[in-house]
């Protein structure tokens, strides 16, 4: 190949690569995505656990809500007061003081306490128990079945099944709500931290049925809102609940529950 043709094919490779350069250069600039400056920093600021205990799709869906300004700084239970503090100062805003919250499971029915109607053998999974006769083994249909579908889902290692019901570390507990979801029986749900006492039952059967399904149900007598001076203790529908904002933790209703259905936290 003579010095004249070596010179024609860099020239044109040379002319080529320029076009192509010039091309991705103006594409770039017409198809650039603006990133805010703002959600990037919000989003490194936050845990990043994707839990969406937030109620958003993930961290970065939490990020986009804070720059835009449709959700508080503070949104994020897994981050707490420290992350909120940090956004907060991202975004120039004074940080609303957050109560933290546990998730708190409703039923002390465990295996020696609750009475079970039949062995089970299959699936360990709470969700497909809705298939089985009486919708579990246990003859209270409306309490813990046991078999930790609460357990798998929660990223923090917060709950675990201890003699058949599953109870919530409440110092590992991030309130992010996937334990609420995964439960079939809706017993559990979110109270305040500093929470003193709580109803540990949901059933609402009547007292004589209670009372042979499980030794520590509510039977709703009524006796735990006497004995309540704060009006912080209700019960409807055969079952007690205890206000939080209301109750000052004094304990006179634990005390003169006569089935234990009042635990203290």
């Amino acid at each position: 190949m003579n010095i004249t043709g070596i010179l024609i094919a860099t020239l044109v490779v040379s002319v080529i690569g320029l076009f192509i350069g010039l091309f991705l250069g103006v594409a770039g600039i017409k198809f650039k995505v603006e990133v805010d400056e703002k959600e990037e920093a919000v989003l490194a600021a936050l845990p990043g656990n994707n839990c969406g205990g937030c109620g958003f799709p993930g961290c970065s869906g939490l990020a986009a809500a804070i720059a835009k300004g449709e959700a508080a700084v503070n949104a994020c239970p897994v981050g707490g007061e420290t992350v909120g503090a940090k956004i907060a100062e991202i975004m120039g805003v004074e940080a609303e003081a957050g109560e933290k919250m546990v998730a708190f499971v409703k039923c002390a029915g465990d295996c020696d306490k609750a009475r079970v109607d039949y062995d089970y053998t299959g699936v360990e999974d709470c969700q497909m128990l809705s298939f089985v006769p009486n919708g579990g083994p246990k003859s209270c249909n409306q309490g813990c079945l046991g078999y930790g579908s609460c357990v798998k889902v929660c990223p923090f290692d917060a709950i675990h099944v201890v003699n058949g019901v599953a109870v919530v570390d409440k110092e590992a507990c991030k309130a992010c709500g996937k334990c609420i979801e995964a439960c079939p029986k809706h017993l559990i749900e979110l109270i305040p931290y500093k929470s003193k006492y709580a109803v540990a039952c949901s059933s609402t059967e009547k007292g004589p049925v209670t009372m042979k399904e499980c030794q520590v149900g509510c039977i709703g007598c009524g006796i735990c809102v006497k004995q309540c001076e704060h009006d912080a203790v209700s019960v409807s529908d055969f079952h007690a609940a205890i206000d939080q904002e209301k109750c000052v933790g004094c304990g006179a209703c634990e005390k003169k529950c006569p089935k234990k259905s009042i635990v203290s936290l």
